[in-house]
This record gives structure tokens, sequence and C-alpha cells, in this order.
């Protein structure tokens, strides 16, 4: 069944094109930190982690100046706010890339251009009016490069994996009814004229941190003791990647296009999170990075099921741990490295080090779901001086969030602001976080077994019960 939906010519090209691919791995370098290195510093490190590719989300005039002479294959991007100037404009396409590109090529070797950043996913604030704009933009930007003699940079955008639909099983995927042909099938249509990739992120600790019950960690770790078979397709999986990377190419399939070649643009595991995020820790972490690397840079190339074989060009989310980063804690804790330059584990992108050869690893404590109470309290040395702006924000969400901070009332005293705080940041996320609402508060607030209370006060809290 597999050879009708990807024929034997394909292969044949693939197999091709495989001679022009570098299987050095990527890695993705964020910058919402306020503690990181300098870009030169950065650079250096990137060379000792021996990364072939480094992929930015902006394009950061001091990094590019960085990275010339290094022979560091670099992905650079455009805003997700110019995307429907850009496609209004083409003088405004031709000054991105004179401004953003022309300085620095060909010194650096910038080989990507990403239009945007995940501008399909249901958490973008971007108006959908962007989402139409795409193409434009990027033809108009594919424009701006021709005229400057520059035909060595793809031109692609980043796509999460609630672009599907469905997604299980991977023969079933299928892109999301609002873009499917509005929008993925002229993305494929210039991807596949201009021989560029679509480039995804896929993350497994998604999928089996919300689903432990009926996704295998092992599978997910690509520990290859656990096998899936397709019922559609007949195909066999030994890891969720694989599956996830497939349905993305049935749905790209059943759109007319199954030569659309992929780039994971994003892909790793949390070393750290909140209390009740499950399996984020350095061991997960280092185990799944290692696994991935060893398979993207293994000779003959893997490739997946559905495309045996082929080199996936590859990054990893990313550098460092960056505790600008919103959300929940396992935002904070992707890294690689430390923002001190030091690794948080040990890895090898080229994927020439064996396992006996790394340090044994710390034990994960959080694989199995947390059960208790949990608080969140002010984080050990915020801010004082943001605090009672956080308390106003958290008071002012209504439902008595905030009575018993009152005075007379029993929280009240001893009258304290680190007190005080952590009752209105216990009181919010107890009541608003199954809305979605988080305990972060710009990094002023931090997850808790430990009970805060004191004599008759008591604080409220979440329970989890596993």
């Amino acid at each position: 069944m597999a050879t009708t939906l990807f024929p034997l010519f394909f292969l044949c090209l693939l197999a091709c094109t495989n001679a022009e691919i570098s299987k050095k791995m990527g890695v993705n370098y964020g910058q919402l930190g306020n503690n990181l290195p300098s870009p030169s510093r950065s650079i250096e490190l990137i060379k000792s982690l021996k990364a072939g590719r480094v992929k930015l989300y902006d394009a950061n005039p001091d990094i590019l100046k960085a990275l010339e002479g290094t022979n560091i294959h670099v992905s650079i991007m455009v805003p997700n706010q110019l995307i429907s100037n850009i496609s209004s404009s083409q003088s405004l396409a031709n000054e991105w890339v004179r401004t953003n590109v022309v300085p620095f090529y060909p010194k650096t070797l910038i080989r990507y251009l990403l239009v945007g950043n995940e501008i399909f996913s249901f958490y973008s604030d971007q108006d959908r009016q962007t989402w139409y704009d795409l193409v434009q933009a990027m033809r108009r930007l594919k424009y701006s490069l021709k005229i400057h003699s520059i035909r060595n940079i793809k031109i692609g955008t980043t796509a999460a994996m609630d672009v599907l639909q469905s997604s299980f099983p991977p023969s079933n995927g299928t892109f999301r009814s609002d873009i499917s042909i509005p929008v993925m099938k002229p993305l494929l249509q210039f991807l596949n004229r201009t021989k560029s990739y679509f480039f995804l992120d896929a993350y497994p600790y998604f999928p089996w941190s919300g689903d432990t019950t009926n996704i295998n960690l092992d599978y997910a770790l690509f520990k290859g003791n656990q096998t899936y078979t397709d019922p559609r397709s007949g195909l066999t999986y030994t890891n969720l990647l694989d599956q996830m990377l497939d349905s993305v190419i049935f749905a790209m399939t059943k759109l007319g296009f199954p030569n659309v070649r992929l780039v994971i643009a994003e892909t790793g595991w949390p070393n750290a999170g909140d209390v009740d995020q499950i399996g984020a820790n350095i061991f997960n972490a280092a185990t799944y990075n290692r696994n991935l690397i060893r398979r993207m840079t293994s000779k003959p190339a893997i490739g997946t099921p559905a495309r045996p074989g082929v080199v996936i060009p590859t990054f990893i989310f990313a550098l460092y741990n960056e505790n600008q980063k919103g959300g929940p804690g396992t935002e904070r804790h992707w890294g690689l490295l430390n923002p001190d330059g030091t690794s948080v584990y040990e890895v090898d992108l080229t994927g020439k080090r064996p396992e006996f050869d790394y340090k044994p690893l710390p034990a994960p404590l959080n694989n199995e779901p947390y059960k208790g109470k949990i608080w969140c309290v002010v984080a050990r040395g915020a801010n004082r001086t943001a605090l009672g702006s956080a308390i106003k924000y958290a008071c002012g969400q209504g439902n008595g969030t905030c009575e018993e901070i009152r005075p007379g009332s029993d929280c009240y005293e001893p009258v304290s602001l680190v007190r005080h705080a952590s009752y209105a940041f216990s009181s919010y996320w107890a009541q608003f976080r199954k809305f979605g609402g988080t305990c972060y508060f710009n990094g002023l607030a931090v997850q808790t077994t430990k009970d805060p209370g004191h004599g008759s006060c008591k604080y409220p809290s979440v329970t989890l019960s596993g």
C-alpha cells in the first residue's frame, strides 16, 4: 500500500538529493533570556557542540556577523507581524532582503529564510489574514533574492503539529479544514515549485505527556522496545516521532504533494518543569536528544517508514534554557546549555559518541504523575517592586480571589508583601488553572508542594490525583 502513495520515482529522486543534504545536526538559538552569553560567545559554544546548522528567530545582525566564516548553515526568520506588509509591497520585501541578507551573504552561510513562525497555530495571536498573505510574501522575498543573484537560499515557514486535523494513525494524517485548501495547498505548491522544505516543529513530549496511559515513554524516547503498525498503510513504527512526521507526509500526499521534503525545524525534550509537568527531567531530555542525534546522523540514512532512507535535516530546541519565556516551567528548560555556557547534560551533535562514554545521568523522579497538593508562591529572589502589580492583577480577576488578605481576614497578618503575593498567586492559580492560568507571573512565581499556610490562614491549592 505504501508504494501506491509514495511511488518508486520519488524514492529515486530522494536518493539523488540525499547526497546534497548534510546530516549535520542543527540547534535553535533563541534569545529570550536576560542572562545569556554574547552573540560571539554563543557562536563559539555552538561550534564547540559541533553543530552544522543554527536557526535564529530573527535576523540579528550581531549574530549573523559572528557567524561569518564559520561554515555553519544559518536559518533566519521574518517576523510574523511583517508578513502582510511584505505581501503587499515588493519594495518592502526588497528592503528586508537588502538589510538582513545582503550585508552578510555569502560570508555567513544563510541557507534558509523562514517567513514567520507557527502562524497557523491555535495559540498564535496572528490575524487570519496573515495566513492568506503568507505565500505572496514568500514569492516577493524569493524575487528579492533573485534580483541580488542569490539562488541557494530556500524559503519556507514553520508549522506546528496542530496544522493537522487528524494525525492518528499516521495514514489518517489530514490538514485542518480551515487551512487545507485555502492556505496549505498554495504553500505546498510554492515549496514544491522552489524545491524547498516543509519546516515542521515536532515534539513527542507533548502527545506523550498528554496521554501517558496510551503512549509508552520508551516509545517517545526512541528506545525501540515497542512497535506500532498502522492498520491502513501496513507501515510499522518504532518511535513516536516517526509517526508524527509520517502523518504530515500523508497529509501532504492527500493534497497532491507527496514529494515535498521535510525539515524538523524544532524538536527536543524539556530538562525540567513545574511539579505538575510529568517527565520533564534531565534523564529524559538527554535520552531523547542523544537517540535523536544518532538516528538523524546515521549512515545510511534511516528516514521514516513512509520515506525510508531519506535524510531529514533537524534542529534541536534549544541552545539555552531561556528564563524570559512565559508559560509553564518547561518553556524555560529546553536548553542543551545553561545560560553560563555549561552543559545541562552531555551531548554530541555528531552522533559519534557511544552511550557508555557519557557520565551517568540523575535518575528521573517525575516520570509518574504527581499526586497531592500544589501551591503557587513567590519565587526566591523575585523583584519586590514588581510584586505589587502582580498582586493587583491576580486580585483583579474577581471571584473573591484575595478576600482572605484584606484587613481583618485570616491571612492579612502578618502583613508581608511576599506572603500576600503568595496567597494571591495560589488563589488565582487554583481558580483559573483549568482555564489556562499559569503559576508564572512573569517569573515572579513558582510551584511548591510545601504548604505555605500558617495559623488559621489556609492557602488555596491545586490537588492532582495523578
